[in-house]
C-alpha cells in the first residue's frame, strides 16, 4: 500500500476537546477512526477515547496483515466499543452514560469499507469532487430527506446537532455500512467531525483537499472552518488520506507511507490524546479516567478469554 495521511484536531471555542481520532496500519490494511464525544452528556471525551482505543486495539490484534472480513470487523468493534462505554458508566455509577459518534474506515486491496453511527462523516473525494459521503443519523437529515426543510434551514436549525444513533446510548447504535468501494490513484478519504463539515458546502471541502500536500491542506481547512464557525466553533477533527497506487518520489512527499517492506506482524498506530482543560469541571481526574478505561479493557479481555476457552 502507498498513501499519504494526515490528522489534526483543534479545540475550537470549546472549554474541552471531546474529539478523538486515530489511524493504524499493517502491511496490507489501513484503519482510520474518528469519534466526537457528545458534550451534552458526562465524559463525552471518555466515550470517544474508548471508541478509538477499542477499534485500534482490535485492528492491532486482527490485521495479520489483513482483516478477514472488514465489514464484520467494523460491526463487532463498534458494538464492543458501545458495550465498553456502558461498562464504564456502570463501574462509576454515573448519572448518565457518556456518548459519542463514530465513523471508521478500513482500506485493503485498494477497496474501502466504512461504517458510522451519528453525524461524524466520511467523504470520498475524486478529482476535487465529492463522490459520496455518509448520511447523518440526525432528525435534521430526516427532515431534509422528507423535503420539510431546505439545506439553508438545516444549517441554522436549533436541533441540527441532535443525533438518533450513537455509542453509549440506551439503545444499540444503528450502524450504517458502505458498499465495497474501489479506490483510484489520487482519491482522498476524509473522516471528520461536524465541527469541520458544518462549516463548508461539500464542493468547497472537496476543493480544499484537492491539494497534493495534505500536511498543508488540512491545517488550512481547519483554520477556515474555525473562522467560519465563529465564537461558538465546536471541536474540529479530521483524518485525510490520499490513496496512491503509482510511484511517487518520497523526497517530494514527506508524508508518504509505503507498507511494502513491513513484516506481516507489524502494526503502526497513531492515536492522539488531548489533555483535559484544568478548568473544566469533572468528577474524575485524568489519571482516574485513564485507569478506568484500562480496567474495562482488561476486564473485557478476560471475558473474551473465558468465552473462548474450552469447558
Amino acid at each position: 500500500m502507498k498513501f499519504t495521511i494526515y490528522q489534526e484536531s483543534r479545540l475550537g471555542k470549546r472549554a474541552n476537546n471531546e474529539d478523538r481520532l486515530a489511524y493504524s496500519y499493517s502491511r496490507d490494511a489501513l484503519l482510520m477512526v474518528v469519534a466526537d464525544g457528545m458534550g451534552g452528556h458526562f465524559y463525552g471525551e471518555v466515550a470517544a477515547q474508548i471508541a478509538v482505543q477499542t477499534l485500534t486495539e482490535a485492528f492491532q490484534r486482527q490485521a495479520t496483515p489483513s482483516i478477514a472480513d472488514p465489514f464484520l470487523f467494523l460491526q463487532k468493534a463498534i458494538l464492543n466499543a458501545h458495550s465498553a462505554i456502558l461498562d464504564f458508566t456502570e463501574a462509576h455509577n454515573l448519572k448518565d452514560s457518556p456518548r459519542t459518534t463514530c465513523v471508521a474506515c478500513i482500506v485493503q486491496d485498494n477497496i474501502a469499507y466504512w461504517a458510522h453511527a451519528g453525524d461524524s462523516r466520511l467523504y470520498l473525494l475524486r478529482e476535487g469532487r465529492v463522490q459520496t459521503h455518509t448520511r447523518d443519523h440526525s432528525r435534521i437529515q430526516l427532515l431534509l430527506e422528507q423535503g420539510v426543510i431546505t439545506p439553508a434551514q438545516a444549517a441554522v436549525h436549533p436541533e441540527r446537532n441532535r443525533v438518533y444513533s450513537c455509542l453509549g446510548g440506551p439503545q444499540t447504535p444503528e450502524i450504517e455500512f458502505s458498499r465495497k468501494t474501489p479506490l483510484e490513484a489520487g482519491d482522498v478519504l476524509a473522516l471528520c467531525t461536524d465541527g469541520v463539515w458544518s462549516a463548508f458546502p461539500d464542493d468547497m471541502l472537496a476543493v480544499a483537499l484537492k491539494r497534493d500536500n495534505l500536511m498543508q491542506a488540512v491545517p488550512m481547512l481547519l483554520g477556515q472552518a474555525e473562522i467560519r464557525n465563529g465564537p461558538t466553533a465546536d471541536n474540529l477533527s479530521i483524518i485525510a488520506v490520499r490513496w496512491e497506487d503509482s510511484y511517487i518520489d518520497a523526497a517530494s512527499a514527506p508524508s508518504l507511507v509505503s507498507t511494502q517492506t513491513m513484516s506481516r506482524d507489524t502494526v503502526t498506530t497513531r492515536l492522539d490524546e488531548f489533555g483535559r482543560n484544568p478548568n473544566y469541571k469533572s468528577e474524575l481526574s485524568e489519571d482516574e479516567i485513564e485507569r478506568a478505561i484500562e480496567e474495562i479493557q482488561i476486564g473485557r479481555a478476560s471475558c473474551r478469554e473465558r468465552v473462548s476457552s474450552p469447558v
